[in-house]
Formats: C-alpha cells, sequence, structure tokens
C-alpha cells in the first residue's frame, strides 16, 4: 500500500495488521530509523530481545534469499510475534521480497529500511502495490513538522522554549530527525543541571546546540546568494561527501531566501539595512551579518520571489519525478547564484 504523507504518522502509531511488509526509506536517515524503531515497539519492547528482534543486512538476503521466510516463519524461544529488520534494502532485493509478499510465511513484521529510492524503484513499487506491504518514505522535515518534533520532545520534558530560542532551535535542526533528536536531548540534559528551569533561553540554546550541519548548510546559501559558484561547488561538495539531503539543502535554502525577502521589505518601509537584519528572528550569526549586507545588496524583492518560486519546483522535482537529486538541487542552487550575478551586474535593488 502507498502512504499519503498525512497518513504516515498514525500508519506508524498503529500500522495496518495486513502490512507484514514495511519498506521506510528516504534521504533522512535518521527518520528512517525512528520510524522503524517505533513500528517494531508496536510488536515487542525491547528491541535487544535476541529471541524476538533479528537483524540483517541485504547482503544476508542477497546471499541466502530463502532466510527471509526462513526468519518470518521462526518462532521465539520465549513466545510472543518476532520483528526482521533488513537494513540497506534497495532494488537488489526486490525479486526476494516479491516473491515472499506472493507467498508470505509466519507472521513476524519486516522491516525494510532503505535509502534514497525514487519512484521508479523496483523495490519501493512492489511494496506500494502490494496488499500485504506498505512504503513510508522519509523526507526531511519541513517546517510545520520540525515545530512539532521540538514541542513535542521539550513538552515530554517539561520544558518550554522562549520565541528566540525555538527560532533558533528551528533553523538550526531538521536536516536530520536523528540528529534534530540527538540536539534536543543533549539540550534537555543541559536544562536538567538547573532543576528550576523550565524557560530555554537563547543563550541555553546557543550554548549547547550544536550547529555543524547548520554552518555546511549556511555555506551553501551564501554561496548561492552572493554569487559566488566556486564556494558554492566546494560547499555542495562538502554537504555530498557528508550525505546532506538535498531535500534539506532546498529547504535552507528557501528560508533564507525568504529572510532576505523580509529584510528587502523592512528597508523598502524605512528601516535601514543593519537593523533590519538585526531584527530577524532567528537572529543572524555575527559571522555571517557581512555576507547578508552584500546579499542586500544583489538583490530586490521580484528576483528573490522568483527564485522562490524555482526552489519551490526543485523541491517538488526531487520528491516526485525519480531524477537525479543532487543534480536537481545544485542546478537550482546554480540559477540563483546567476541571480546574484545578474543583480551584481544590474546593480542590485532597483
Amino acid at each position: 500500500m502507498k502512504l499519503r504523507a498525512g497518513d504516515i504518522d498514525r500508519f506508524v502509531a498503529n500500522p495496518d495488521p495486513a502490512a507484514q511488509v514495511i519498506l521506510i526509506f528516504g534521504p533522512d536517515q535518521g527518520l528512517v530509523r525512528e520510524r522503524a524503531n517505533r513500528l517494531a515497539k508496536t510488536v515487542l519492547d525491547d528491541l535487544s530481545d535476541p529471541f524476538r528482534m533479528t537483524d540483517l543486512a541485504d547482503t544476508d538476503l542477497k546471499q541466502d534469499p530463502a532466510r527471509l521466510a526462513d526468519e518470518a516463519a521462526a518462532i521465539s524461544m520465549m513466545g510472543g510475534r518476532r520483528v526482521v529488520r533488513v537494513r540497506h534494502a534497495g532494488d537488489a532485493l526486490t525479486k526476494t521480497v516479491k516473491s515472499f509478499l506472493e507467498v508470505p510465511a509466519g507472521d513476524a513484521l519486516i522491516l525494510l529500511e532503505g535509502g534514497e529510492l525514487t519512484p521508479r524503484s523496483s523495490l519501493r513499487k512492489a511494496l506500494e502495490a502490494a496488499k500485504n506491504g506498505a512504503a513510508l518514505p522519509c523526507y526531511a522535515d519541513d517546517a510545520r513538522t520540525l515545530e512539532r518534533v521540538i514541542e513535542e520532545r521539550l513538552r515530554q520534558a517539561d520544558l518550554r522554549a522562549e520565541p528566540d530560542a525555538f527560532a533558533y532551535l528551528t533553523s538550526h535542526l531538521g536536516s536530520d530527525r536523528g540528529v534534530t533528536l540527538q540536539e534536543l536531548d543533549k539540550l534537555i540534559l543541559y536544562m536538567q543541571s538547573e532543576p528550576e528551569a523550565q524557560s530555554i533561553t537563547l543563550a541555553d540554546v546557543t550554548a549547547c546546540v550544536g550547529d555543524t550541519a547548520a554552518t555546511r548548510l549556511d555555506d551553501i546559501v551564501d554561496a548561492a546568494t552572493i554569487g559566488d559558484f566556486g564556494a558554492l561547488d566546494v560547499a555542495l561538495a562538502k554537504a555530498t561527501e557528508a550525505d546532506t539531503s538535498p531535500v534539506a539543502i532546498l529547504i535552507a535554502m528557501t528560508r533564507h531566501v525568504q529572510q532576505l525577502h523580509l529584510v528587502l521589505g523592512r528597508m523598502e518601509a524605512g528601516s535601514d539595512r543593519e537593523a533590519a537584519i538585526k531584527a530577524l528572528r532567528p537572529p543572524v550569526h555575527f559571522k555571517r551579518s557581512a555576507s547578508m549586507k552584500r546579499q542586500c545588496g544583489l538583490w530586490d524583492r521580484k528576483r528573490l520571489e522568483r527564485a522562490l518560486s524555482l526552489l519551490g519546483d526543485a523541491d517538488r522535482q526531487c520528491k516526485t519525478t525519480g531524477l537525479p537529486d543532487r543534480a536537481i538541487c545544485a542546478q537550482a542552487l546554480m540559477r540563483v547564484a546567476q541571480g546574484a550575478r545578474s543583480g551584481a551586474r544590474s546593480g542590485g535593488r532597483r
């Protein structure tokens, strides 16, 4: 079965009993792992239980395709339903998985964890078409989802973030669900050192939330909006090496262009450039302020709106067309950089 984005969380909390084989895939590997864990916990409480949990790699099934059915039919010595987890699942397993779907065995829940699988993926198609299977895509959190994740995690710890602190978290997290949760847990631990504190300040989050991934994204968006093709190439190469999701890059780029659009709007309303930048929430890091000021002189609001349109198109193409998402992302960013170059030639804002 093919699940709509709005149905995924409900399915993960209470999976359809008919779906014995579930494919969890996508660029956000942290979210893939989290959803696989949550699905597994609908069957057993202890994921380290050696009698009811079996961990396999794709290579195990390539070497012995029959093992999938054997593990699914196996009976736990201690009783109870079992979980079979297969890592790095890809199209090389399609034949094995389709054979199992056609002639299922046992009642074990089979979780296939994959990377980025396009709509053309044979494994993805097989699970989407199967009545006893399901496919769950895991893309980088959008702004609304990220806000909900942060709010829920902090609420569980009886904490709340002040507006500036919350804005900082939403702008520095989100490219990987696993990293987001790790950083939030680190923040919660930090706050627990002050038992009386229930309100998280901007100083608290800047003191303990890591920003390596955010810095990498900042390098990309600054290079693109300045029109520095060389720096953009280098930043994109580093992002690829770090396996940063192209969708996460496009989301960060979109947020930045929206911020720049807001700054120019305030300037047109009479604010000076420095005051308009300082009014942004979350605040621009002091190391980026010079770059932001320069960008204000390279863009006007109409060209920023065109940039937002092409970034939105690129995001949709990455998620729906099956074309190489890194190429789509890079092409969109190069077009943004070209827009900055055009602004430099024409004198920027008009």
